[in-house]
């Protein structure tokens, strides 16, 4: 097996480790406090190529691989969870979706100026609807209804938990059309959000990645254009589960990054901080923790680029990244759980940044499917 970062991935790693420090790290605390999109941040990952990896250049994205993508995710992660859930919505669900199954037109429309993050001067990125009041983990429990009219769809309902709800201009709508067929009557739309019928929700105040655009978004007598359906008639549902089996690389990288911010600054501060007359890094209890930290995240880093490799190569990567996610997502809540207890008080202040890296935590246990679910994919292959 073959262990080894070329120096194409080298550069890109650093590219987004210095975007992290000096573009995310300056207010960062204020946005998250202030619950502040970080609108310059995102400006500057399109001016970066960050915002459409994957994608093909000759529909504006950079052409990358899997892993630079799981890379550019770790480091900004570390440092900011809210800009870098903007990121993987747009490479992982939004642009890897049209770039995947999208015709030669609806790419030409949509997903280029998607994957350059921009159109017009203006910022141009898209959201993942999924979600519902009564269909989460449950997905084939679609109440979003698209009624075919002949040469357009009528698109009715709601959806909930919508990342960069309020931001995006493009929605991949995933909706029922025929209630008979179950599952394979469900359809995925291309639906701009500017459309008459198409109303945005007050945005969520959640616990974590606070200055990220959660919105629920309502659709009442939306006309949406037979061309803008994605696939065959009946095919919405296994985009969306497809779909979500690259996302979840992505929200594993995440959770891979706050899990290795959290473990860098307990580090940093174990060898400064002294207790007792002595460095705490010199206590064997936080040495057996910081090993711990460092253990269990080199597992998940080595899960999440399994999985990114598989993903390369072609093969089913479904369930290699339903365990990257599992695995990264708890580790990370657990690492940043550990961090605050190194920090002691001070890891209880926002200022030491360990607090909202242990919010942010919490929410890659659920999105993009929790743990429960993805125990469930794991378990369904273990069991064929």
């Amino acid at each position: 097996m073959q262990f080894v970062i070329t120096e194409e991935h080298e550069m890109i790693r650093k590219a987004a480790r210095d975007f992290a420090i000096n573009d995310c790290l300056p207010g960062v605390i204020e946005r998250d406090e202030h619950q502040r999109f970080p609108i310059e941040q995102i400006r500057r990952l399109a001016e970066l190529g960050f915002m459409g990896m994957m994608v093909d250049p000759q529909y504006g994205g950079s052409g990358l691989d899997s892993i630079s993508y799981v890379l550019a995710m770790e480091e900004i992660s570390k440092v900011d969870a809210s800009v870098s859930v903007c990121m993987s919505v747009n490479n992982s669900l939004v642009c890897w979706g049209l770039d995947t199954y999208g015709t030669v037109e609806q790419k030409s429309k949509y997903l280029t100026p998607l994957a350059q993050g921009m159109k017009d001067n203006e910022l141009y990125i898209g959201a993942f609807l999924l979600s519902e009041p009564e269909a989460g983990s449950d997905a084939t429990s679609q109440h979003t209804v698209a009624e075919d009219k002949g040469d357009h769809y009528l698109l009715n309902g709601a959806k909930n938990w919508i990342t960069n709800g309020g931001t995006a201009s493009v929605y991949l709508v995933i909706a029922q059309t025929d209630h008979s067929k179950g599952s394979r009557g469900i359809n995925a739309f291309i639906v701009e959000k500017n459309w008459p019928g198409v109303t945005v929700g007050p945005k969520e105040n959640k616990m974590g990645i606070r200055a990220s655009d959660t919105h629920p978004i309502m659709f009442q007598d939306v006309k949406v254009p037979k061309e803008n359906r994605i696939g065959e008639d009946g095919f919405g549902f296994k985009f969306a589960m497809n779909t979500l089996n690259g996302g979840r690389i992505g929200i594993a990288a995440q959770a891979l990054g706050i899990a290795s911010g959290a473990y860098e600054r307990s580090l940093a501060y174990a060898r400064e901080r002294k207790a007792f007359g002595k460095r705490l890094a010199d206590h064997q209890a936080i040495q057996f923790k910081l090993a711990d930290m460092a253990t269990r995240i080199e597992a998940a880093r080595l899960l999440c680029y399994k999985a990114a490799w598989e993903k390369d190569m072609g093969q089913d990567y479904a369930t290699s990244s339903a365990m990257a996610k599992v695995f990264a997502s708890e580790t990370a809540m657990w690492t940043t759980t550990e961090a605050v207890q190194v920090h002691g008080g001070y890891g209880y202040v926002k200022e030491y940044h360990v607090e909202r890296l242990m919010r942010d935590a919490k929410i890659t246990q659920i999105y993009e499917g929790t743990s429960e679910v993805q125990r469930m994919v794991i378990s369904r292959a273990a069991l064929k």
